[in-house]
């Protein structure tokens, strides 16, 4: 299995920035991709953005294109989310996963291992 410890949350003014960090260990070596997703109180968990493990495809909602950037770091095991611009409807729990083989990265339903999560709440 893979255990993942997200970190880097906390609270910002609308406009700020903040960068979040999933640290991998465990069989990284089969996964396929990882991403980041984030719930906010009485709503589904949604795709924020997500990156193979080998390789530099990327991918993006929507609401956080020309705003968020993921990468990662394959020596550390680590992927990043800069999050820039970030708004109060940013505001939600932050969670990276890994995939061990589909290919729609963008849904949660293809994930397999999840960490905790981290808290990023944007003030207006």
């Amino acid at each position: 299995q893979v255990q993942l410890v997200e970190s880097g949350g906390g609270l910002v003014q609308a406009g700020g920035s903040l960068r979040l960090s999933c640290a991998a260990s465990g069989r990284t070596f089969r996964v396929y991709g990882m991403g980041w997703f984030r719930q906010a109180p009485g709503k589904e968990r949604e795709f924020v953005a997500a990156i193979r493990w080998s390789g530099v495809s990327t991918y993006y909602a929507d609401s956080v294109k020309g705003r968020f950037t993921i990468s990662r770091d394959g020596a550390k095991n680590t992927v990043y989310l800069q999050m820039n611009s970030l708004e109060p409807e940013d505001t939600a729990v932050y969670y990276c996963a890994t995939n061990y083989g589909s290919r729609r990265l963008t849904s949660p339903d293809e994930y397999d291992y999840w960490g905790q999560g981290t808290q990023v709440t944007v003030s207006s």
